[in-house]
């Protein structure tokens, strides 16, 4: 089973690019840049990677960022992303970057994009890889400064296919950012959001009818009311859920407890993807490899996962046709080899 899933084509919907920064390629880019970290070495990077809750990962996840100056350094960060997951068989990737990130320490947003797509751009020329990229507004700052980031984000619309929003859930619901969700899809930018991973379900209802969103990032925490597993079924909305990130971050237990099967079950439009892999311990295949040990997923549920994805992906119909179409050979060719 873990041979079949390293070798299945697989889609990414849930990526933030900051989020695979490897503690080596961290080290390399701060001396380039001399920069001074709090970690005498790689190893003790890799330490801190425990964390108690969100907020842990996010005060690391910070610090880590601030070496990333130039564009070569986003270029680098995003091009070793891309080279990981080549070897991984994900042939579609829709990443997450949070401009605020970098804008508040003096980093132009320019520098940031700039680097970004040309490795996106790279990758599909040199490893075959079509991207979109995603650009998320930090929910622990204000609506004004959301607005500020869309502001410098449209000159490079051609560059950015959606908006989602991320950092720290609890004590900041979706309502807070309803009038930026609102300019952004008059722009034409297709919407996400993280809601239901520590927040409410309540925050999954505000994304739905306050954001409109067209995607919904983890929302774990749809399953506690009912109400709204029966709509999310209905609507078809499709959820980017990131086992190994739940439970680093305490968000599930153990992975028994993961709720992957159970939507699967109720009919929920679900999909497996890697979230801040460098911290979470595990890349695309990791995930689906946890988890199809975890809750003992058949074949059928993993062509489901992996259909999911495909067919959520911001990209146009014939695209994603071809994508589901390498999908489909792939199981046709290893089911007739059973």
């Amino acid at each position: 089973m873990e041979d079949f899933i390293r070798k299945m084509p697989k889609a990414e919907l849930h990526l933030h690019i900051e989020g695979s920064f490897e503690p080596e390629l961290m080290f390399e880019i701060a001396e380039r840049n001399q920069v001074k970290l709090k970690y005498e070495s790689i190893e003790a990077v890799k330490r801190a990677y425990n964390f108690d809750n969100l907020q842990e990962f996010l005060d690391i996840y910070y610090a880590g960022a601030n070496v990333l100056q130039t564009e070569q350094d986003f270029y680098d960060l995003t091009w070793a992303y891309l080279e990981k997951i080549h070897h991984e068989n994900v042939i579609h990737t829709e990443i997450f970057f949070d401009p605020q990130t970098h804008t508040g320490r003096g980093i132009s947003f320019d520098i940031v994009i700039r680097g970004i797509h040309q490795a996106l751009k790279d990758g599909k020329e040199k490893l075959g890889i079509s991207s979109q990229l995603i650009m998320s507004f930090l929910r622990h700052l204000s609506e004004a400064d959301a607005f500020k980031t869309l502001e410098q984000a449209l000159p490079y619309k051609e560059w950015i296919v959606g908006v989602g929003l991320d950092s720290s859930e609890a004590g900041n619901p979706p309502s807070k950012f309803q009038r930026v969700f609102e300019i952004a899809k008059q722009a034409d930018f297709f919407a996400v959001a993280h809601a239901g991973e520590e927040g409410p379900a309540a925050y999954v209802w505000e994304a739905l009818d306050l954001l409109k969103i067209d995607r919904l990032d983890h929302g774990n925490r749809s399953l506690e009311d009912e109400k709204l597993v029966h709509r999310l079924v209905n609507e078809k909305m499709t959820l980017t859920l990131c086992p190994l990130s739940n439970l680093k971050l305490k968000v599930i237990k153990n992975p028994e407890r993961h709720p992957l099967k159970i939507m699967l079950d109720k009919g929920m439009k679900v999909t497996v993807n890697s979230d801040d892999p460098a911290y979470f311990g595990g890349y695309m295949n990791d995930n689906f490899i946890a988890v199809s040990k975890a809750l003992n997923l058949s074949k059928d549920n993993l062509y489901q996962l992996g259909r999911n994805a495909f067919e959520a992906a911001f990209v146009g119909e014939e695209e994603k046709n071809k994508m589901i179409a390498q999908l489909d050979t792939y199981f046709r060719v290893s089911m007739a080899h059973k």
